[in-house]
C-alpha cells in the first residue's frame, strides 16, 4: 500500500474526512497536491478500504458494517489481509502490510468474532491435509489468525515467525528432548522445522478459520 493511502486510511479511521478540503486533508497527511489526495481517496475507496459519500458529506473508514436483509443478526466484518503466509519452507518476511480486506460474516468467524483478527493467503502446499472447522488448507486460501492467542497448546496450528520470516503449521510441544517441532501435513514431503523450547521465536496467533478459495462450477 502506497504510504500515502496508508496515512489517509489512518485518519479516515480517526474523523469524518469529509468535512475537510482536499487540502486541508493534505495538510493532515503532509502532501501538497489536493489532486494527490483525490487519487489516492479514490483508489482506497476502490479497494473497499473507505466509504465516500458525496451527499452527506462523509469520507470514513470501511472497516466494518452491518447488511440489513442479507444477514440476520449477524456482522459483516472486514478482516485486514496482511499479504501472504508460506504454508512450506518459511520464507515469506511476516511485515504487517494492509493489502487489503476480506468481508466475511461474523457467523463464520463464530466466538473470534469479537477478537483481534487478521488474515493471510496461503501460498504453499505443506499443509494441505490439515483441517479446520472441516475445511483443508490449501494453496490460494485465506487463513483467518486470532492475534489473541499466542499461547500456543499442543496440536495447535499456528503462525510462527522464526528469524522474521512467517509460516503455517502444526504445533508440536516435545517436553522429554526440550523441543518443539512445528510439522507440515501434506501430500508432499516437508521435513518439520525444529526449535528448542528456550529459543527466542514467536508465534502470532492461532489458525482459527479457513475460507476457501471461490470453486466456480461450469455447466
Amino acid at each position: 500500500m502506497h504510504e500515502l493511502q496508508r496515512k489517509l486510511l489512518v485518519l479516515a479511521g480517526e474523523k469524518n474526512l469529509g468535512q475537510y478540503s482536499l487540502r486541508e486533508i493534505g495538510a493532515m497527511v503532509g502532501e501538497r497536491s489536493a489532486q494527490k489526495i483525490k487519487h489516492h481517496l479514490n483508489q482506497l475507496e476502490k479497494r473497499g478500504l473507505i466509504r465516500i459519500d458525496k451527499a452527506r458529506a462523509r469520507i470514513e473508514s470501511a472497516t466494518e458494517g452491518w447488511v440489513a436483509g442479507l444477514l440476520r443478526k449477524a456482522k459483516l466484518l472486514s478482516v485486514p489481509v496482511l499479504g501472504s503466509a508460506n504454508a512450506g519452507p518459511a520464507c515469506v518476511f511476516a511485515e504487517p502490510n494492509i493489502e487489503g480486506y476480506l468481508r466475511i460474516s461474523s457467523t463464520l468467524l463464530a466466538e473470534h468474532a469479537s477478537h483481534r483478527l487478521f488474515a493471510l493467503k496461503v501460498d504453499g502446499p505443506s499443509m494441505n491435509r490439515a483441517e479446520v472447522h472441516g475445511k483443508r488448507i490449501e494453496d490460494g486460501d485465506y487463513v483467518i489468525i486470532d492475534s489473541e492467542h499466542v499461547s500456543a497448546q499442543d496440536g495447535d496450528i499456528v503462525l510462527s515467525i522464526i528469524d522474521g520470516m512467517a509460516n503455517i503449521k502444526r504445533f508440536c510441544r516435545d517436553d522429554d528432548h526440550e523441543q518443539i517441532a512445528l510439522a507440515s501435513e501434506s501430500t508432499h514431503v516437508f521435513p518439520p522445522v525444529y526449535i528448542h523450547s528456550h529459543d527466542d521465536y514467536h508465534i502470532n496467533g492461532k489458525v482459527v478459520q479457513v475460507v476457501k478459495k471461490p470453486a466456480y462450477r461450469r455447466e
